[in-house]
């Protein structure tokens, strides 16, 4: 008797465990072949438990895939293909968790820059740049570009390298690197370039420092890909001459900035300018002004079209400014914040001025609160929110795994994440 009633309450343990049991499913599809991915493994990521492998599954025939959640999470589902990782924030009840993938390859017909965008500033014998590339993926069937030599840049060979930085199609910006490639100043970027996600597109970041005791500095860039647009842009007090029969047109839309534009930049040519003079950019109020292009953010990665960088620039050249929608996003201190992201909160620059950031704690929360366009219910930011929390938790982890975070840096702003993190699940 004593035994019938211990295999009952044991059949009553299990049974309720598994009543409490979730679990995760959905269908892994390849974008590229319009295909069931098989044979991609697909993971559960606790976000909680230093993003440790909760779960493990195999994309069966059919692209299917099951995952038992050991416990409440919050979870990211990763899947791999073909060495390239996918994630999405594992879904809530019964929604499935579907996830798209792209085949890779090393080049891609369809990748090209929308504007590669130099913002300069000069002071105390140092010209100061902060370059981003706006690269887009329009290959069909889209197709991920990915190597160690994904994306090749070009920059001045007496530069001292500050923070890099990249954000993939719809991505929280997160810290990269740059590899040597080749003669002095030749580097590459060993991150995926994804297909746009609609308007999106893959963004590249990187700060630098030159010697400037002259007052004036020959740039001579150089563009691997094609490229839409190049623009310049300084403060009113610097001045910047063309070279090489190159025709910068100025571009004025704000009192306080100018912008010199050259539309169809050459590949793999010489792109030479001099900038003289020194100044700074300005930086006050531009979140306020930010806030008025459309009534959101434009400071944020997330914001929608308008304010959104990757948005097209393919209005003729004497129209009104085509970089309008990149300019406060650009300019905007928010905006340099997160188009940092963990770049800026997570590397010490190599050299140059040093520079007084916010500390690591406060700067990551500022970051991951601030990157997503707040939805208009309670309950859509809260879980918005969860999302941006969860990515940038996982690339953390990413970081630290890649060996280009310090234990104690990981450590200080893993606690702010996660403080921040159990404030949102506490409201949820």
């Amino acid at each position: 008797m004593k035994k019938i009633l211990y295999t009952f309450a044991l059949s009553l343990l299990f049974a309720g465990a598994a009543a409490q049991a979730a679990t995760v499913s959905g269908t892994v599809t390849d974008k590229t072949t319009g295909k069931p991915a098989a044979g991609d493994t697909v993971v559960l990521v606790d976000v909680q438990a230093g993003m440790g492998e909760a779960a493990h599954a195999t994309t069966n025939a059919s692209g299917k895939y099951t995952l038992n959640e050991p416990g409440n999470g919050p979870y990211l589902v990763r899947v791999t293909h073909q060495g390239a990782g996918y994630f999405i924030a594992a879904p809530q009840g019964n929604t499935p968790g579907d996830i798209p993938v792209y085949d890779v390859a090393a080049k891609v017909q369809g990748v090209f820059i929308e504007a590669d965008v130099l913002e300069v500033e000069a002071e105390n014998g140092q010209l100061k740049v902060d370059e981003r590339y706006f690269v887009h993926n329009t290959s069909s069937p889209p197709t991920t570009q990915w190597s160690r030599k994904s994306f090749e840049i070009v920059l001045p060979e007496d530069a001292v390298m500050g923070s890099i930085g990249a954000q993939r199609p719809g991505g929280l910006p997160t810290s990269s690197q740059l590899e040597p490639d080749g003669p002095k100043g030749h580097y590459s970027f060993n991150f995926p370039i994804q297909p746009d996600d609609g308007d999106k597109d893959t963004l590249f970041q990187i700060s630098y420092t030159l010697p400037y005791s002259s007052g004036k500095y020959n740039f001579k860039s150089v563009l691997s890909l094609p490229a839409d647009n190049l623009a310049v842009l300084m403060p009113k007090s610097m001045s910047l001459t063309a070279g090489g029969g190159l025709q910068f047109k100025s571009v004025q839309e704000d009192p306080g900035v100018q912008t010199f534009l050259l539309r169809n930049a050459p590949v793999n040519k010489p792109i030479e300018f001099a900038v003289s003079g020194t100044g700074s950019m300005p930086r006050e109020d531009q979140g306020s002004q930010a806030n008025g292009m459309g009534g959101t953010d434009a400071g944020t990665p997330n914001a929608q079209p308008g304010g959104q960088p990757g948005g097209g620039i393919g209005a003729p050249i004497d129209t009104p400014d085509p970089l309008s929608k990149y300019k406060w996003w650009i300019l905007s201190g928010l905006a340099l914040l997160l188009a940092l992201g963990a770049a800026l909160l997570l590397r010490k620059p190599a050299g140059g001025v040093a520079q007084a950031p916010q500390p690591l704690a406060q700067a990551a929360v500022t970051h991951t609160v601030a990157a997503y366009t707040a939805p208009a219910t309670a309950a859509g930011k809260n879980s918005a929110l969860l999302n941006a929390l969860k990515e940038e938790l996982f690339a953390l982890e990413s970081e630290k795994i890649a060996g280009t975070l310090s234990s104690d840096e990981y450590a200080r702003v893993k606690a702010a994440l996660e403080i921040v993190l159990k404030r949102a699940l506490d409201r949820g």
